[in-house]
């Protein structure tokens, strides 16, 4: 059977008619039928059949999680009903305690804009769009969502600053779909209230780590409503919807369908067979599923359903234009290319943008009044949506591709719908926007032998890291206590911060075995040997630096600033400093402003990766970071990083050195490990089993 498309619905009024038009009746939709993956497929179940067909093998559920709960009608999103002038109200009225909390969101946002002048593109500089992965908000996030989104996407926020760029960072909480509603249900809430309460976790722990967001902000706003129905009524007019009948799974108990995220199985990709894929994606091989695919032992009622679905296949060739050209001038890493040309191999489908839930955007259709958006059609779009809560002037940024540079950060699984579906969606609506130019994506962060979740709570997490006292710029792509102890110790205590110790200390030092915190004169540096082949070294170093931090190489940065490090404590052994203060008192002279430059430059360099450090440094060198993180000149050249001796004035008063970092012993490794072993509801077991032994203690 062909392809049916909508018919785009017919204009009522001059402005805004397409929202009228979703009061009336739709226009008869032709339908085809579909079983979307394969044809006849055969559910078997130890309690109930289905009699559904499929040419694949049999096919069995593992495990179903049905949560039987009554989502009352203040589970709708605050912005159900659409502000003026888009008439008529859609379907789910709000609650008014829900509205009142849309306006106290509104009313916030407004006051940090006014507090605060919002940063827009500036004709004539480089404007820097950068933004991190949402993180779901049915949880508190883990180093893995931390260090594979937020933290690489801060620090290259970070940098562009350094280098003068206009720079606008962009995060929030993902706080539409099932994950949320799921977590509602679990803890006896609303769904409101769970996306309240864990937003506020969220921006706590991110405010700790010293995330530079600009904004972060959430996507259920009025602001994503009114951005995201209106793409898709784009998408309508334009012709790239079609509707399509799919089967999902059906509680009989709660008299609901059950969102595929309910459901867990075995993944039936060959090769992979993960014993926990989720409903709607494997989470080992990163494949889209279907629940009536995962391999398990019971089975629900599976039923049919009609559905929206972007039509991908008719979007392709503008989408291969786009991704052509883009991840070549975007340099897009390995990882994202692969994942992208998996998509395209495998070839374009309809993908469905709808889903039988109530917590979400409503669709904009009367047909599909009871419906809410697919989560990942609307997440994307939360980037705008988020922008435009901080500032009305949001289109600057989102529709403005000749002046603004899109740089998106996130995990290896959420690369087909940041490469594929979001700019196919963005592209359908036919408006001139800002696309992604470069992705950085990152595999996963296992956690010791194991994958960091937060639907199963392990690793380590956001607010159980603040109870480590351990820096946690220190974490690497792949966390083992072991490896975090080698780091602290030898890379930052034994390296980064016996450099700068020990010039800091020396400069300290009284006159007669210093210079009494002043920094010295240096009048034979242009025939100083040593300090010539360091400045040298530094210099290739400093554009390595540059290079690799352009390029989004955010790890290779941060290894190249270390070398530097490296280079200064050379520099001070090779020199025997604590000599020439007696015997050539101008040659120690030049080693000591050359130094205190280098550590100048250090904490520069390291400020995308390690901001709180930095801030130490220049409280030690007694400098205002506001006024002087910057290895920079006013026309953003850098030049003059690579004459350390010129990066602090003679005669400049230094501050009070002391330790930047401590060492981990063995035995706090362990007592770490420990703690954090097994899932979080396991640690809270023990948690509270300890304190009832010692409340009983005699």
């Amino acid at each position: 059977m062909g392809r049916t498309k909508f018919q785009p619905m017919m204009p009522v009024g001059p402005v805004n008619s397409r929202f009228r038009a979703c009061q009336e009746a739709s226009p008869p939709i032709k339908k085809k039928r579909s079983r979307q993956r394969g044809g006849p497929k055969r559910v078997t179940s130890r309690t109930t059949t289905a009699s559904v067909y499929k040419r694949r093998r049999p096919t069995k559920f593992r495990r179903v999680v049905v949560v039987v709960a009554v989502v009352e009608r203040e589970s709708n999103p605050p912005h159900a009903e659409r502000a003026k002038p888009h008439p008529p109200p859609l379907p789910h009225p709000p609650h008014a305690r829900l509205v009142a909390a849309a306006r106290g969101e509104l009313e916030r946002a407004a006051a940090m804009a006014a507090a605060k002048e919002a940063v827009v593109p500036v004709e004539g500089r480089r404007n820097v769009l950068v933004t991190s992965a949402l993180p779901y908000v049915n949880n508190v996030p883990h180093l893995g969502n931390i260090i594979g989104c937020v933290l690489s996407a801060d620090a290259f926020a970070r940098y562009c600053r350094l280098r003068g760029h206009n720079v606008l960072y962009v995060c929030g909480t993902d706080e539409y779909g099932t994950a949320t509603e799921t977590k509602a249900m679990e803890e006896g809430c609303s769904p409101r209230e769970i996306c309240d309460k864990y937003h506020a976790i969220h921006k706590e722990v991110y405010e700790w780590f010293d995330i530079s967001f600009d904004i972060f902000g959430r996507t259920s706003s009025p602001q994503q409503t009114e951005v995201c129905q209106d793409i898709f009524l784009k998408l309508l007019d334009n012709n790239w919807l079609s509707e399509n009948t799919m089967q999902q799974l059906y509680c009989n108990s709660c008299q609901r369908f059950l969102a595929d995220r309910l459901v867990e199985g075995y993944c039936p990709t060959e090769g992979c067979n993960y014993d926990s894929a989720r409903g709607d994606q494997c989470e080992k091989c990163g494949k889209l599923l279907n629940s009536t695919e995962l391999v398990c032992g019971s089975t629900p009622c599976v039923r049919d359903t009609d559905h929206l679905f972007l039509e991908l296949p008719l979007l392709r060739e503008k989408l291969e234009k786009y991704i052509d050209e883009t991840s070549v001038t975007g340099s897009w890493s390995q990882n994202a290319i692969h994942a992208t040309n998996a998509w395209l191999k495998e070839g374009l489908k309809p993908r469905c943008i709808t889903r039988d839930l109530k917590w979400g955007v409503p669709v904009p259709h009367e047909k599909y009044k009871d419906k809410v958006f697919y989560v990942w059609f609307d997440a994307p779009i939360g980037y705008i949506s988020i922008t435009a809560c901080y500032t009305p002037e949001w289109e600057k940024w989102w529709k403005n591709p000749e002046n603004v540079e899109l740089y998106q950060f996130m995990g290896k699984d959420n690369v087909p719908f940041h490469t594929v579906m979001f700019p196919s969606t963005l592209l359908g609506t036919g408006e001139n926007w800002t696309l992604m130019k470069t992705i950085s994506v990152t595999e996963y962060l296992n956690y010791e032998s194991g994958k960091f979740s937060k639907t199963k709570g392990i690793g380590v997490f956001g607010n159980d890291a603040k109870s480590t006292n351990i820096p946690p710029e220190a974490s690497d792509t792949l966390f083992t206590w072991t490896d975090l102890q080698a780091k602290c110790n030898n890379e930052l205590l034994n390296n980064l911060g016996n450099f700068i110790n020990r010039v800091l200390s020396f400069i300290a030092k009284p006159e007669g075995t210093g210079y009494g915190s002043v920094v010295p004169d240096s009048p034979d540096v242009d025939s100083h040997a040593l300090t010539q082949s360091l400045a040298e070294t530094v210099g290739k170093l400093i554009d390595q630096y540059i290079d690799a931090m352009d390029k989004v190489k955010i790890k290779q940065g941060l290894k190249i600033a270390m070398a530097i490090s490296s280079e200064g404590n050379a520099y001070l052994q090779e020199s025997q400093f604590w000599k020439l203060y007696k015997q050539d008192p101008a040659s120690c002279a030049t080693v000591m402003k050359t130094s205190v430059g280098i550590v100048y430059l250090l904490a520069c360099l390291l400020e995308p990766f390690m901001p709180t450090f930095s801030k130490d440094v220049l409280q030690q060198l007694n400098l205002s970071p506001e006024e002087h993180l910057s290895f920079c000149d006013e026309k953003g050249e850098v030049e003059k990083a690579k004459r350390p001796w010129d990066l602090i004035p003679s005669g400049h008063r230094i501050g009070k050195p002391a330790p930047l970092f401590k060492g981990l012993e063995n035995e706090a490794v362990k007592g770490l490990r420990e703690k954090f072993a097994g899932s979080q509801a396991e640690r809270k077991l023990r948690t509270q089993v300890a304190a009832q032994l010692e409340a009983t203690s005699i």
